[in-house]
């Protein structure tokens, strides 16, 4: 990612910064020789390097404030916040901090090996690792919590927009089902009146009985009932055709969208289905003015459309075999449509064929097939039906959400045949009808051929692949549209929990440092009282030993190891005996005072050959 200028600008004044304060601070302390302006450059050249190199530079400056330089810290502070944004990986941390924390300590122990400070390296080292905590592991802690803040919070904007457009998406897809439901409804219902009306009418004008004024309003009354049924089929296309259209940018625009897995909203079919169902119950008017309960558009009322379409003098035959079962809803309600859409094709493009319906109830699913002959030669010509293309397409569609198909196609003697396969209550608990309109019941048929057509034919199953053994598992009429989203609930939980574990570490780790703190006071404390007892010795200690005593005897007044506190009192006091080894000594009474009472002691062949008392600051 490029940085913007104020970022450049920024980084800039950083390294300048450092790099001046490292040669100005090195310049008024000591001079300012090679050493300074080496430590200047490697800080302005790795201060910016951070954001690239996080590691790198971190190991990198972890000796330059262990034993350089004072600013040097600075660097590092610098150093580790940006590696604690920035390396992610456990093993990467561990390694880098672990070879940073190694590196800040050997100045300082080196320091005191060679300024023979050796019995204190303990104490240098518990103090160099106490700064690499305070310095770095703070830091980048910090930076660490600070990150995944920011992060949570783009990831939290992020979903919410996300949530917004599915949102908008599912009431888009809510208005563009009603619209399909208008449509169809339009469609099945008033289309078969329509139809209905339009045959009667047909009927009557080419009656010889009638008169030509009754003639001339019979045929009126038809040229209505086409204008209407084609002003209804161009209805029923523009909600179609716009349903079809919003329905495929909806899909373009999600897909450009989608970033989360989970179901955040779902229309499903048995909800659009139980809706007909209660539209299907509204109170219809009739002729004469008088309102009648709409009876159900399920199997049970098929006899009523068979009723309707033999009195306006079409033959129909209706053949129920096999033993019935109950339907899913939705399916049921699917079996009637299939039914009046063949009805319907058959008044308008086949007047006065004769219609045999079919009702078989196999083992795994229920057969509905319309069969309308050819036109009958001596039949009187009529005036051809308006089509709008739009109803065979959406019986199709329909019936495949619910998990069956359909098949249409002409038949050998000129007619034309709509068969559809229904599966019943049960079964129909196995299959989805999401799946369903994805086509699971097999690839989608050429031309009018059958939606999901096997290798077996149509509308004709094999055992082994009949209508259960392709459903998929779910109910055929919870389909519908589903928007995949994130879940707010798991990932507000997955957020919490994430800063519920940052803010543990921080806790853990400051708890650490301020216990390591104390513990490392206590054992400093214990370790000087130790060393000040073994550089102490009491006035009457010196005054009661003689010169010539045996070095024995002064050596069991006196404490047995040395103290690293009295190690360069030597070089402030008188020249030390040639072969002679000496120890030294501070009085017990020398309590608030600003020089020290030195007492030494020289042996040499196993006497006492000097003693010295002496003041040092």
């Amino acid at each position: 990612m490029l940085w913007s200028p104020a970022r450049i600008l920024g980084e800039a004044v950083l390294a300048v910064t450092l790099a001046g304060l490292a040669t100005g601070i090195g310049a008024w302390v000591d001079t300012l020789d090679a050493r300074t302006v080496l430590l200047a450059g490697a800080m302005a050249l790795l201060a910016p390097a951070r954001h690239a190199l996080p590691a790198t530079v971190l190991i990198l400056s972890a000796p330059l404030a262990g034993g350089w330089s004072v600013m040097a810290s600075v660097l590092l502070v610098c150093a580790a916040w940006s590696a604690g944004r920035r390396i992610t990986e456990p093993w990467r941390v561990a390694a880098a901090f672990g070879a940073a924390c190694v590196l800040h300590t050997v100045p300082g122990l080196y320091h005191d090996i060679t300024s023979g400070a050796a019995p204190v390296l303990a104490v240098t080292l518990g103090w160099n690792v106490v700064t690499f905590l305070t310095l770095a592991v703070v830091p980048a802690l910090v930076g660490r919590y600070r990150d995944q803040r920011r992060r949570l919070l783009g990831a939290l904007w992020q979903n919410n927009q996300q949530l917004r457009r599915e949102q908008a998406m599912v009431a888009r897809e809510a208005r563009l089902l009603e619209r399909n439901r208008i449509a169809h409804d339009m469609h099945d219902s008033l289309g078969h009146q329509l139809a209905l009306i339009s045959v009667h009418a047909g009927a009557l004008q080419v009656d010889p009985e009638l008169t030509g004024s009754q003639r001339e309003a019979v045929r009126i009354l038809r040229g209505a009932s086409v204008t209407a049924m084609a002003e209804l089929r161009a209805a029923v296309g523009v909600l179609h055709d716009e349903a079809e259209y919003r329905e495929q940018q909806n899909e373009q625009q999600y897909q450009g969208h989608q970033s989360h897995q989970g179901n955040q909203g779902q229309i499903s079919y048995r909800e659009y289905g139980e809706h007909r169902e209660h539209q299907g119950r509204r109170r219809q008017p009739v002729g004469d003015g008088a309102s009648v309960p709409y009876a159900p558009r399920t199997t049970a009322a098929i006899d009523g459309l068979v009723e309707s379409s033999r009195g306006a003098g079409t033959a129909v035959s209706l053949d129920r075999s096999g033993v019935r079962r109950p339907l899913a809803p939705a399916a049921d309600h699917e079996a009637y449509r299939i039914v009046q859409e063949g009805l319907t094709n058959a008044h308008k493009h086949a007047p006065g064929a004769p219609i045999r319906l079919a009702l078989r109830y196999e083992p795994d699913s229920l057969v509905v097939e319309v069969t309308n002959g050819p036109v009958p030669g001596g039949a009187p010509e009529v005036p051809p039906g308006i089509s709008g293309g739009q109803g065979l397409k959406g019986l199709h569609e329909r019936v495949g959400r619910v998990g069956g198909m359909v098949h249409t196609g002409p038949t050998e003697d000129g007619g034309f045949r709509i068969a559809g396969m229904l599966p019943y209550g049960q079964e129909s608990k196995a299959g989805s009808g999401a799946e369903g309109r994805a086509g699971h019941l097999g690839g989608h048929g050429a031309g009018n051929g059958a939606r999901g057509a096997g290798p077996y034919g149509a509308t004709s199953v094999v055992p082994a692949r009949d209508v259960r053994g392709q459903l998929r598992p779910g109910a055929v009429d919870d389909g519908g549209t589903v928007i995949n989203g994130a879940d707010p609930q798991r990932e507000f939980t997955a957020i919490m929990s994430t800063r519920k574990n940052v803010a543990i570490g921080c806790a853990v780790t400051a708890v650490v440092l301020v216990a390591g703190v104390i513990g490392l006071g206590v054992w400093g404390i214990g370790v000087m009282t130790e060393e000040v007892k073994k550089a102490e010795i009491s006035p009457s200690v010196y005054e009661e030993a003689k010169v010539g005593d045996a070095e024995a005897d002064i050596r069991a007044r006196l404490p047995e190891e040395d103290s690293w506190l009295t190690s360069d009192l030597a070089d402030q006091g008188p020249k030390l005996p040639d072969g002679a080894t000496c120890r030294h000594f501070t009085s017990e009474d020398d309590q608030g005072v600003d020089f020290l009472t030195v007492f030494r002691f020289c042996f040499q062949d196993g006497k006492l050959v000097s003693k010295e008392t002496y003041k040092a600051t």
